[in-house]
């Protein structure tokens, strides 16, 4: 089973991450980890914390000469500005310098004041700041890692940015990663990325902040992973979490689930044929996003996430109570981006990434890579019979089982 930690505040000394359940021999480099945490800085209306900060990672554990070990991975990225905040946020006894008493609507502010008992904003800021997602990111690494060596490649892009919004054809194949960053908004459709920008610049200018919507697809990803037996092993139902746990994300749709959800039944669903050149059953459409009963389906499988815009502004705008004087005030002004939709996206690659990869490790299991990746290709072996395990019932469902476990199927970037 994969599952993660990761722990520190945002101006912290830094962030760390552990990350266990990775089978051993995993290809992985410090190199790769930095490339994802540099891709999460981009996008235009991020703050100036952005130009600065290098997101400089440890690897602590878990790694020797490139490969994992088995072991629990552990990961440590610093904070360029540790010196300015070090008393600050000094863990050693005393006290900070100001509180911050006027709680920002729409943040975690007041509500972890009242949780925890707190009479300071920033001992719930720091920790619920989207800062926290550089952990994350290092994360996803590890889990797009293990889902390469499957064949399968997970990339977002933006479709919307305030009220603008790209056209619903334009859609990135899974090398067109690059060209995507290289846009100012990660968005994918030249046309609309111009007007996201001029969006952007006029919400800067009345120092206000907007949304979006960030949607990911994962590639070449196999029949199977997630299940219909139990609520909590539904691939769709996982997914959504992972993507709604993000900072500022409210909605998930997977596939036309809202389109859908206003038309008939008879133009909702994705119809099944058989493909004699792959020799496997596909669908004609991706109106389910690639998971059908909470298992996904070997098709692409795509997901769009929801963020609302920041409720930290460059202008006190918005009312609240100072809760030392139960007066009326504004929220606080913290530095902040106008917007954060493009590296959202990244982030929530590394959440649907992290989330196949641990339905994939709980498919296949194996303790190496090498007998995960046998388990895989004995499945797909099964999966590339095609019709011949639902020809002759039970005996020839085994039969192939049985013949599936003697060949290697395709990888399921070939499909």
């Amino acid at each position: 089973m994969l599952r993660f930690l990761t722990a520190g505040e945002s101006h912290g000394k830094g962030l760390v991450t552990i990350v266990e359940g990775l089978p051993a021999g995993i290809p992985i480099t410090s190199d790769q980890i930095s490339r994802e945490l540099a891709r999460r800085r981009l996008g235009y209306g991020r703050g100036p914390r952005m130009r600065f900060e290098a997101d400089e990672i440890t690897l602590l554990g878990g790694i020797r000469h490139g490969r994992t070990l088995g072991s629990p991975v552990a990961i440590e990225i610093a904070n360029s500005e540790w010196e300015k905040w070090k008393e600050e946020m000094s863990p050693a006894a005393g006290k900070p310098s100001k509180r911050l008493t006027t709680p920002r609507p729409g943040h975690a502010d007041l509500p972890g004041m009242q949780k925890y008992g707190l009479a300071d904003a920033r001992d719930v800021l720091e920790r619920a700041s989207a800062r926290e997602t550089a952990a994350r990111v290092a994360a996803g690494a590890l889990a797009k890692a293990i889902l390469a060596e499957l064949g399968a490649t997970v990339i977002s892009h933006v479709i919307q940015l305030g009220s603008e919004r790209a056209g619903p054809s334009v859609r990135p194949g899974p090398g067109d990663i690059d060209e995507v960053d290289a846009s100012p908004v990660r968005c994918f459709d030249k046309q609309a990325q111009e007007r996201m920008v001029d969006a952007i610049k006029a919400a800067a200018k009345e120092g206000d902040s907007l949304g979006g919507v960030a949607e990911v697809m994962a590639y070449g990803i196999p029949v199977g992973l997630g299940s219909h037996v139990h609520w909590d092993r539904k691939l769709d139902g996982l997914l959504a979490q992972a993507l709604c746990s993000i900072q500022a994300v409210k909605a998930v749709e997977i596939g036309d689930g809202i389109t859908v959800s206003g038309v008939r039944g008879s133009q909702a669903h994705d119809s099944i044929y058989f493909d004699e050149a792959s020799g496997t059953l596909m669908r004609e459409t991706s109106r389910a996003g690639g998971i059908e009963g909470g298992i996904s389906t070997g098709g692409d499988i795509i997901v769009r996430a929801y963020m609302k815009p920041l409720a930290t502004l460059n202008r006190p705008v918005i009312g609240t109570v100072d809760v030392a004087t139960g007066e009326r005030a504004l929220s606080f002004k913290e530095r902040t981006d106008v917007t954060a939709v493009p590296a959202m996206g990244v982030v929530a690659e590394a959440m649907v990434a992290l989330t196949l990869a641990g339905e994939a490790l709980r498919k296949y299991g194996g303790d190496s890579l090498g007998e995960f990746i046998a388990n895989y290709r004995s499945h797909t072996a099964q999966v590339h019979h095609g019709l011949a395990p639902f020809a002759g019932g039970a005996d020839a469902g085994d039969k192939a089982g049985q013949a599936g476990t003697m060949i290697d199927g395709p990888s399921s970037a070939s499909r």
